[in-house]
C-alpha cells in the first residue's frame, strides 16, 4: 500500500477513532476552557488586590510627608486623591485590559500547538504527540486517538491483504477446473467412438468441475456482499429442534466423506425469535467448519443447553487445537485457520466474520474455545432476543 493510501486509511482510521473518543474529548476541551477562564479570573483578581494594597500604602505613605503649597509634586497627588475612583479604575482598567490580551495570546498559541500537533494524528510514524504541561489532558486524548487510528490502519491493512491474498488463491483455483471442464468436453466432441459408461464417467467429471466453478464464483460474490451490503434482520419465532435437525441432516452426504459421526442433543420443541435465514446461515458455517476441520472418523457434537434467558449452541468437534493467537483472530474479516488448505476446504474466510455480525445483531454472543484437540464454538442466544 502506498503512503497516499496508507493516509487516506489513517485518516479514515483516525475518523472513527475520534468518533469514538468524542465524550472524552468535549470533557478534555470543557476542563482547558474552564482552565483558561479559571487563570484569568485569578490573574485579575490577583491584579485587582495588588492594586488596592498598593493605593492604600500610598496613601499611608504620603500622609506621613510635611507638603508645601505649590510643591508640583502635591499639587499632582492631590488631583490624584481627589479623583482617586476614576484614578483607580483607569488602572484597573488598564490591567484588565493587559491580562485579557496576554491570556487571549496564550489561548492562541494553544490552538497553535494542538493544530500543529493534530497534524501529527494522521503520520505513519509511533512516535508520541507532545504539548505543554498546561495541555497534558488534552496531549493524553490526542495520543489515544494516534494509538486507537493506528491501530485500526494495521487491522485495516491486515484485512485489505488477506482479501487480495484470497483472492489470488480464488482466481488461481478458478483455473484447474475450468481447464478440467474445457479438457473433458473437447475429450467428448472429438472422441465419437467413445463407450457410453466412458462418456457418463467423463460428463460426470466435467460437471463436479463446473460445481466447483459455481462455488468459487459465488465466493467472489461472498466478498462483494460483505463489503456493501448491511446486515437487516426478519426476525419471527422458530422451532429451534426442528432447525437443527433439517440443518443436520443436509450434512450427511459431507459427514460420509469422511466417516464422521454428529450428535444433535436438544429439547423438543424448543422456540426461538430470530431472523430465520441469517441463523441457519450461522449454524451452517459452523457445522461446515466443524466438517472442514475434523479428524476423519471421529463425531461432531452439538448441545443445545437451555438457560433461564436463553439458550447455549454449542458446537464441538475432535481436531487440531487451535492456539490463543488465533482463537482471538478466527471472527476476522478473510481470516482463515489454514491457508495451506487452499479454497478447496476452507472459504474466504468470511464465514465466522459474518456469523459473528449475525449473532451480535440479535443481541448475542459467540465465542470460541480449543485445547487438547477439542475445538468448540458456542452461540449464546436470548430465547426473546
Amino acid at each position: 500500500m502506498n503512503r497516499q493510501g496508507t493516509l487516506s486509511l489513517l485518516k479514515r482510521s483516525g475518523g472513527l477513532a475520534i468518533k469514538l473518543s468524542n465524550i472524552n474529548r468535549n470533557q478534555s476541551g470543557r476542563d482547558l476552557t474552564k482552565a483558561i477562564f479559571t487563570r484569568f479570573f485569578f490573574s485579575l483578581l490577583i491584579y485587582t488586590t495588588a492594586l488596592g494594597i498598593a493605593f492604600l500604602i500610598a496613601i499611608f505613605i504620603l500622609t506621613r510627608f510635611t507638603w508645601y503649597e505649590g510643591d508640583r509634586l502635591y499639587e499632582f497627588f492631590h488631583l490624584i486623591d481627589r479623583n482617586r475612583f476614576a484614578f483607580l479604575l483607569t488602572l484597573w482598567i488598564i490591567g484588565f485590559i493587559v491580562i485579557f490580551f496576554s491570556n487571549w495570546r496564550r489561548t492562541l498559541n494553544y490552538i497553535d500547538t494542538i493544530v500543529e500537533a493534530s497534524n501529527q494524528l494522521v503520520e505513519t510514524n509511533d512516535g508520541l504527540i507532545q504539548l505543554p504541561v498546561e495541555l497534558k489532558q488534552v496531549e493524553d486524548q490526542m495520543n489515544q486517538v494516534k494509538q486507537r487510528a493506528m491501530s485500526n490502519a494495521r487491522l485495516a491493512r491486515e484485512a485489505e491483504q488477506r482479501k487480495n491474498d484470497l483472492i489470488v488463491y480464488l482466481a488461481h483455483d478458478l483455473k484447474t477446473p475450468l481447464t478440467s471442464v474445457i479438457g473433458y468436453l473437447t475429450l467428448l466432441r472429438d472422441e465419437q467412438e467413445i463407450s457410453e459408461q466412458l462418456r457418463q464417467k467423463y460428463l460426470s467429471i466435467a460437471l463436479s468441475k463446473a460445481e466447483r466453478l459455481e462455488d468459487l464464483i459465488n465466493e467472489f460474490f461472498e466478498i462483494t456482499r460483505f463489503n456493501l451490503s448491511q446486515l437487516t434482520l426478519e426476525q419471527s419465532q422458530v422451532n429451534l429442534t426442528r432447525m437443527l435437525e433439517q440443518i443436520t441432516f443436509e450434512f450427511k452426504p459431507m459427514l460420509l466423506e469422511k466417516n464422521l459421526q454428529l450428535e444433535l442433543v436438544v429439547d423438543p420443541d424448543l422456540q426461538l425469535i430470530c431472523d430465520i435465514d441469517k441463523m441457519e446461515r450461522v449454524f451452517d458455517n459452523l457445522i461446515r467448519n466443524a466438517i472442514s476441520y475434523s479428524f476423519e472418523k471421529s463425531t461432531i457434537k452439538i448441545n443445545v443447553i437451555t438457560k433461564a434467558d436463553g439458550v447455549d449452541i454449542q458446537f464441538e468437534n475432535e481436531g487440531q487445537t487451535i492456539s490463543e493467537e488465533k482463537q482471538s483472530r478466527v471472527f476476522e474479516q478473510f481470516y482463515r485457520l489454514d491457508l495451506a488448505r487452499g479454497t478447496k476446504t476452507g472459504g474466504a474466510g468470511l464465514g465466522l466474520a459474518i456469523a459473528k455480525e449475525i449473532v451480535e445483531r440479535h443481541g448475542g454472543m459467540i465465542s470460541v474455545f480449543s485445547e487438547n484437540e477439542l475445538i468448540r464454538f458456542t452461540v449464546s442466544l436470548l430465547t426473546d432476543s
